[in-house]
């Protein structure tokens, strides 16, 4: 994949808020809130529950597993940094642990399908590492 790290990209922006995701990011963790109240796992990152709108949120290191709810193959990028790599595939993972997250969807041996069991792939992408996701093996797809 070192053709993604070459690419000429905007980062993601971070802000004060965001900083603890990113750092986890950088160093090929995926994080995601919880909330002390609900007990509801959050992604992307809040000040307050979107579930009971309680302010008692904490980070905690989520599985990097998930499934497939959706996905796009992209052809004509929105930025012109991506064309090296066109087509590519981002989609909609549905974590274990419950939120929903727009990711980058690396290429397999197969092509992707919805329900696919997908696991956490920490990949370079123009510089940084961020969180990407990958088809789990065969045998594990259950």
């Amino acid at each position: 994949m070192s053709e993604l790290a070459d690419l000429k990209v905007p980062g993601p922006t971070e802000i004060e808020l965001t900083k603890p995701f990113w750092k986890a990011a950088a160093e090929g963790r995926l994080l995601v809130q919880r909330c002390e109240d609900c007990t509801k796992a959050i992604l992307y990152p809040r000040e307050i529950c979107p579930h009971c709108w309680s302010e008692k949120l904490t980070w905690e290191q989520a599985s990097g597993l998930g499934r497939l709810k959706s996905f796009s193959r992209v052809h004509k990028p929105g930025h012109p940094g991506w064309m090296p790599v066109s087509p590519y595939v981002v989609g909609l993972v549905e974590l274990d642990e419950g939120p929903t997250m727009l990711s980058h969807i690396l290429p397999g041996e197969c092509e992707p399908a919805v329900g696919d069991r997908l696991e956490l792939k920490p990949t370079n992408i123009g510089g940084r590492v961020l969180p990407a996701f990958q088809r789990k093996d065969q045998g594990e797809n259950v």
